[in-house]
C-alpha cells in the first residue's frame, strides 16, 4: 500500500523535497488516502494535474481557530468555506475512489471537508490572512516505507 496525502503548501516547498513528519510546512490537507501500489499513485496523479491546476490562484481566507486530533490536541486555524477550494476537495475524492483507492477519514470528506491550517510551533496563520493556492502536492507518507519523513512527489504550482 502507498500511503499519500494531497496538500496545498503555504510555505514554498520543491518537488522532491523531504521533511520530517514532525516538522510539516505550513498546509491545507486536501486529502488523505492510500493506494494499492506505484502504477495506481501515477494514475492518481494523472487524474488530479487538472483539478490541481484549475484551483491554483484561488484565494482563501482564514477564520477562527479549534483544536482537531485525539482529545483536541492539535490546534488549527480554519479556513473559511470556498466553493473552488470544496470543488478540488471533491475531485480529489473521486480521483482516490476512481484508482480504488481508500480515503483515511471519509467522515471529514464531501459536505463535512473542514479545511484548516495546523500550527506548527510558532508558525502557524491568524484570523483575516489571506491564504494563495499557489503550490499543490501529492506527498508520500512514507517514501521507501520510512514513516518518519515525507516527500513530495507531484508539485502543480501558479507561474509568477
Amino acid at each position: 500500500m502507498r500511503n499519500l496525502i494531497m496538500v496545498a503548501f503555504i510555505e514554498p516547498v520543491a518537488v522532491g523535497q523531504e521533511f520530517l513528519r514532525s516538522d510539516w510546512p505550513l498546509h491545507v490537507t486536501l486529502v488523505r488516502f492510500d493506494v494499492g501500489n506505484d502504477g495506481d499513485a501515477a494514475r492518481f496523479a494523472a487524474l488530479a494535474e487538472m483539478p490541481a491546476k484549475q484551483a491554483l490562484g484561488t484565494v482563501l481566507a482564514v477564520g477562527g481557530e479549534d483544536r482537531f486530533g485525539r482529545q483536541g490536541s492539535v490546534p488549527v486555524s480554519l479556513v473559511e468555506t470556498d466553493p473552488a477550494l470544496q470543488m478540488l476537495h471533491d475531485s480529489l475524492v473521486q480521483a482516490v475512489q476512481q484508482v480504488s483507492g481508500r480515503v483515511a477519514s471519509p467522515q471529514y470528506t464531501r459536505r463535512n471537508f473542514r479545511p484548516h491550517v495546523s500550527h506548527h510551533g510558532d508558525r502557524r496563520v491568524h484570523r483575516g490572512d489571506a491564504v494563495v493556492l499557489d503550490q499543490i502536492a501529492l506527498v508520500d507518507m512514507a517514501p521507501d516505507g520510512n514513516h518518519t519523513i515525507r516527500r513530495i512527489l507531484e508539485l502543480w504550482e501558479l507561474r509568477k
